[in-house]
């Protein structure tokens, strides 16, 4: 029984009973100077990696081609249903030409609701005009905004196909574009638009805004919506945008806020209008329309800078610097385009 008296019996596996051998002086010093040259190795591997690192495959790597190739079956399109219009489109133009769109340009307009002159304002920056036939409200436009009654015919764009339009991007007029949107193009969607945003209890909604869209044109959709706009039931004040909220419904891809800088944006939320600056596609004037007069009054061309300086004072000058980067774009159109907007004789 000696052997459950053994006093090694609970001794670690790997380590000899009774081997606390201890260190002498030049151990414990040769040992302590290893530590310290690995901890100062470490220290400068630590130091040096934050300026040095291995060369990856992609180092040298710029993604300075961020649009697509230029092709004819992209468009970006607008609209001109009334004379007052004509100097917002041109401003559209140019700031689409400035951020170097690959698209065609078209403005859809109504030929016996438009003057030459405002047509030949509208085209003076790169707008090539399309003429279409009026699309009548259902009901006789009981119920829509008066300031609504001829947007039915922005669903011509469905009809684009018929000129070799594959996919279009279309901005209402009174937009002002502040970066390239040509990644749209890319989108794998038949149609894609921005959330609406109100200053009522509504608030950011789910609920699509019209005045910007992503779209695959089809005569074939075209004919469905047309058959359906007079049966369908949705909201008739706000026209063709609530037709094709419940058109689409929720097979509509939401695009992010920065597609379309809708100005009710930054009265809802100051905060996030500033945050979405930087990324900004472009603006949306549906707060303050710069270019209009009183109850959607034509300004005249001559007048218009003075006009502009005083929309700035509009809402409490709430949105003077919006108004003003509008004015100062339309300077910029007015010396860029001087030649094609002499042709015009409006100045």
């Amino acid at each position: 029984m000696a052997w459950f008296t053994s006093k090694n019996e609970y001794a670690r596996l790997g380590v000899p009973a009774n081997s606390g051998r201890k260190w002498n002086s030049s151990q414990r010093s040769r040992a302590a100077q290893l530590a310290v040259a690995v901890s100062v190795v470490l220290n400068l591997y630590f130091i040096l990696s934050q300026w040095w690192t291995w060369p990856a495959p992609l180092d040298n790597y710029q993604e300075l081609l961020d649009v697509p190739p230029a092709s004819k079956e992209n468009a970006i399109v607008t609209t001109l249903y009334t004379d007052s219009f004509a100097p917002a489109v041109a401003t559209l133009g140019h700031s689409l030409r400035k951020t170097n769109t690959s698209a065609s340009l078209i403005v859809l307009y109504l030929p016996d609701r438009i003057s030459e002159e405002a047509l030949c304002i509208a085209t003076s920056s790169g707008f090539v005009a399309q003429q279409v036939s009026r699309i009548p409200p259902p009901r006789n436009g009981k119920g829509v905004h008066r300031h609504f009654l001829d947007q039915y015919t922005k669903l011509t764009l469905w009809t684009l196909d018929k000129i070799g339009i594959k996919s279009l991007v279309y901005l209402d007029a009174d937009t002002l574009v502040r970066k390239n949107m040509d990644e749209l193009f890319l989108s794998p969607w038949d149609f894609a638009a921005v959330p609406d945003i109100y200053l009522d209890s509504r608030g950011f909604t789910l609920g699509f805004n019209a005045g910007v869209m992503f779209v695959r044109p089809s005569s074939e959709v075209f004919q469905n919506m047309v058959d359906q706009i007079s049966t369908a039931h949705y909201r008739s004040e706000d026209a063709e945008q609530s037709f094709l909220n419940h058109y689409y419904a929720a097979e509509a891809v939401r695009l992010p806020l920065a597609y379309n800088g809708n100005l009710a944006i930054k009265k809802r939320s100051p905060e996030l209008w500033q945050g979405m600056l930087p990324e900004l596609r472009l603006i949306h004037y549906t707060m303050v329309k710069p270019f209009l007069g009183q109850d959607y009054a034509k300004v005249s061309v001559k007048d218009l800078d003075k006009h502009v300086e005083k929309m700035t004072k509009k809402r409490g000058g709430y949105y003077k610097r919006e108004v003003q980067w509008w004015g100062e774009e339309w300077k910029e159109t007015r010396e860029t385009y001087q030649k094609e907007l002499s042709l015009c004789n409006v100045f």
